[in-house]
């Protein structure tokens, strides 16, 4: 299969000229492996990206840092890696994601953080693979666990295993009929609150993200909202690129980020090739100077 392209970046007409000269200059600070729901290994992950121009990358798996830890001392000379994680937390009744870069993987807060964060998936995977055998599927979480190969699980590997053993044509069916929201699959989860997410990557030494803002599908009010509580408990950036952007989304973002002071990270969201999704990559040479997240790491 031929790589997807890196997404190159084109701001909104009413943003200050960046003063650099135009070059490609790719990084990618939101991407996957199979530690968690993405379809490289991290070592796979690192080198492809390396192979395709990328100089500096975050590995953010959902809700562990396993992943990144595993190759963080064997990185090619021409590519930094900076630690990362996508930590799954809660915002009153809606479910947010904060990515956190530049930690220190070692500070004991964070730790305590992620084993609960890990129990907390664990007993969401006996509790799907439960509904999901009332609903004459046996063998679900074995199944699931097989298909992870060690990782984090999550519900696409529900969905994988259930393609794989015949239950549905495919892992858009399977989410559409069992896993999706307000399926019998959808468990509700009491995660950590946004504010004590956001504590405690910047105890440990992080910058905390708001990922994919837009995904929350909250109205303009509700969105604006919800980044004022997450500048208010410390939060530092918002992600104005994630994957492929639609039209006018660039520019929603970049309003919300000089609204309330916030810098900006950008990020592919990679997690295995497809037709629609977005390669490793990001260009940056057009976003101005001084706002990008990566002049503080």
């Amino acid at each position: 299969m031929v790589d997807n392209p890196p997404i190159l970046l084109s701001l909104g007409g009413d943003l200050p000229d960046s003063g650099r000269s135009v070059e490609i200059a790719l990084i990618d600070f939101h991407t996957h492996s199979a530690a968690s729901d993405g379809a490289l290994s991290p070592r796979e992950l690192v080198d492809r990206a390396a192979r395709e121009g990328v100089k500096r990358l975050s590995l953010t798996d959902h809700d562990t840092i396993a992943g990144y830890l595993s190759v963080a001392t064997a990185v090619p000379d021409y590519l930094e890696l900076i630690s990362g994680v996508e930590l799954s937390c809660q915002w009153g009744r809606a479910g947010i994601h904060v990515v956190g870069l530049g930690f220190d993987p070692r500070a004991p807060a964070l730790t305590a953080h992620l084993e609960r964060l890990n129990q907390a998936r664990a007993d969401r995977a006996e509790k799907i693979a439960h509904k999901l055998e009332r609903a004459d599927m046996p063998g679900a979480l074995a199944g699931a666990m097989a298909v992870a190969e060690g990782g984090q699980i999550g519900r696409p590997h529900f969905a994988r295993w259930m393609v794989l053993a015949g239950h549905v044509e495919s892992e858009a069916l399977a989410f559409k009929r069992f896993l999706g929201r307000g399926k019998p699959g959808d468990i509700s989860m009491l995660w950590p609150t946004l504010e004590e997410t956001v504590v405690t990557l910047r105890g440990a030494g992080g910058i905390a993200v708001l990922a994919h803002p837009l995904d929350y599908k909250m109205t303009a009010t509700r969105l604006r909202a919800l980044t004022r509580a997450f500048a208010d408990a410390g939060g530092e950036a918002i992600e104005v690129i994630n994957g492929r952007p639609r039209a006018g989304d660039t520019d929603t973002l970049w309003r919300l980020v000089k609204e309330h002071d916030l810098c900006v990270s950008v990020g592919s969201d990679f997690h295995r090739d497809t037709t629609y999704g977005a390669g490793l990559g990001i260009d940056i040479a057009h976003i101005p100077e001084g706002f990008g997240v990566w002049e503080r790491l």
